[in-house]
């Protein structure tokens, strides 16, 4: 069986580290790392993942600033609003919480936002640092630094001699994945929806990362023998043996199967989830301790 990565250890010792630097921020300048979460509209999921956010700052010593704004806010209004907390000296990290509803021009609201503040990594001066190979003047997108976090414990910076194959193309997730993995010098292959035989191409990968969004798409019969498994996936599922009704989350990866072949994997829940939160905090205090003239801990 595989050894299972357990994602709320690693992200309880980022969350350790980033309290720790907040507070070195503090006693040699005076300033508490800021961090201004935006929300609009009422959806209930957004909600959860606003208030884990703002509540996991506060326990890093971050000033916590929360923007609730109604489903009719224009996107004259929001765009107004960043532009605020953009010239706010307090405020460090911005971070807009994404699916805004659907009358916004989403791209043209992240795009506003300074990038040294863009705590999520969405900008592209920030996506542009990173597929340029430049991991130290950016902010990396969370998701994707979270999973390189457990791929480097596995295996060290150097992938050199290792495959890598990434399922999926996204911005948010697999573009960003690739660039981690192609920088530690990883040979990256990006697969996707088009791609032929994807079940031939996931069985050359030492290190195989899942992000399509489909329910247990990966099978045993995909995975290297020994292979490091990485699955984001999170989809709900009807569980009716939990009763009528009731669902549970499971990942893009048939976890039971594939542990029996693979030497590492991450569950779903407890593995990747974790990490995003955790690596927020740490990109929010990296931006505190760069416009302070400190140099930031590598996380």
């Amino acid at each position: 069986m595989a050894k299972v990565i357990d994602g709320k250890a690693v992200a309880a010792g980022v969350v350790e580290q980033v309290t720790a630097a907040s507070a070195a921020l503090e006693a040699a300048t005076g300033v508490r790392p800021g961090l201004a979460v935006v929300i609009v509209g009422d959806d209930p999921a957004s909600h959860v993942y606003v208030s884990s956010k703002s509540r996991m700052a506060k326990q890093c010593g971050f000033k916590s600033v929360q923007h609730t704004l109604p489903d009719d806010t224009t996107q004259a209004e929001l765009e107004a609003l960043v532009a605020s907390l953009n010239a706010d000296a307090e405020i460090h990290g911005i971070l807009v919480q994404l699916p805004l509803p659907h009358h916004f021009d989403s791209d043209a609201v992240i795009q506003s936002i300074r990038p040294e503040k863009d705590v999520d990594g969405l900008h592209v001066v920030n996506a542009g640092k990173l597929m340029t190979g430049d991991l130290e003047g950016g902010l990396i997108s969370c998701t994707p630094a979270g999973a390189m976090l457990f791929v480097r414990q596995t295996h060290g910076a150097d992938l050199s001699g290792l495959n890598a194959v990434v399922i999926g193309r996204s911005n948010l997730f697999g573009k960003p994945m690739s660039a981690l993995l192609l920088a530690a010098n990883a040979t990256v292959t990006t697969a996707h929806s088009r791609t032929k035989d994807l079940a031939g191409v996931c069985r050359n990968a030492d290190i195989l990362v899942a992000a399509v969004g489909r329910p247990r798409m990966v099978k045993a019969d995909w995975v290297k023998p020994g292979a490091t498994v990485i699955d984001v996936g999170i989809n709900r599922i009807d569980a009716p043996e939990r009763g009528e009704g009731k669902t549970r989350l499971v990942g893009d990866v048939a976890f039971d199967e594939c542990a029996e072949v693979a030497a590492v994997i991450t569950p779903v829940p407890g593995g990747v989830g974790p990490m995003t939160i955790a690596m927020l905090m740490a990109n929010t205090v990296t931006a505190a301790m760069r416009a302070n003239g400190m140099k930031p801990p590598s996380f």
